[in-house]
């Protein structure tokens, strides 16, 4: 995940007020399905949902959980409860949803990748940090392994706690009729650029054709698109420290087209 960070004290912005979480009832709440393995996995109606912990060994406690409350081909619903303490510059893990789709779609020949999401935070959100991002890898390889890639798009929706992405920010874009920060670094070999929202705060409710940000990138940053295939199309939350919070995604779809 492209992400790098600032020490708590440097965070400009205090961080948002503790909301109340009152968890439903065992009986009230069952889900479709319980991740609560390392990679626990599941995948169908062209979704997937993963609890993916990688980062785990860096916390001194801590537990994770993700869970599916719906799905079907139009979207699905999932969320994910967590709880990390220790090593606060080090990501714990990205529970994340992603939209499945063939291998070896090139970049320049995709026309559009429409997406909607609603989510929302919830717990103990003083001290908490983390983000919430869509993240997308290419690759010249059409079969590369999905945990990385030749470059990285991230679209940040929300950051706590003084997260930041890798790189330096490099101006600012309009986009789908949004200012973003832009982002410009490397994970390794991989060039990873990130986009945040100029004006601060969480956007809960995004609707959008991801396609245009791959559309910017090729015209003003020398994104090779004709070259690049498509790896994954996810969304999700990286944890730090904090909680227990619960990050509920009401809606998600995504498709490539």
């Amino acid at each position: 995940m492209g992400s790098c960070f600032s020490s708590p004290s440097q965070s400009s912005n205090p961080g948002p007020s503790p909301r109340p979480f009152n968890p439903p009832a065992e009986e009230e709440y069952k889900p479709a399905q319980t991740l609560s393995d390392l990679y626990a996995y599941w995948s169908g109606d062209s979704y997937e949902l993963i609890n993916n912990l990688w980062g785990r060994d860096a916390a001194t406690s801590g537990s994770q959980c993700t869970y599916l409350d719906t799905a079907s081909p139009s979207g699905m619903a999932w969320r994910t409860t967590w709880s990390w303490n220790g090593a606060p510059n080090n990501v714990k893990s990205y529970p994340y949803a992603g939209r499945q789709f063939p291998r070896g779609k090139l970049i320049c020949g995709i026309v559009s990748m429409p997406t909607e999401v609603k989510w929302q935070y919830e717990g103990n959100l003083k001290g908490m940090r983390a983000n919430v991002a869509f993240d997308l890898f290419t690759a010249r390889d059409p079969e590369h392994p999905n945990h990385g890639g030749d470059f990285e798009l991230m679209i940040w929706l929300a950051r706590y706690g003084g997260v930041c992405p890798i790189g330096k920010c490099v101006g600012q874009v309009q986009i789908q009729g949004r200012r973003w920060e832009l982002w410009d670094g490397y994970n390794g070999a991989m060039r990873v650029w990130s986009f945040l929202p100029a004006s601060g705060g969480e956007i809960c409710e995004f609707k959008a054709d991801v396609r245009e940000f791959f559309g910017y990138l090729e015209q003003e940053r020398g994104f090779p698109a004709a070259e690049q295939n498509l790896i994954v199309f996810q969304i999700g939350t990286e944890c730090f420290t904090g909680g227990p919070a619960t990050f509920a995604c009401t809606q998600f779809s995504a498709d490539v087209i």
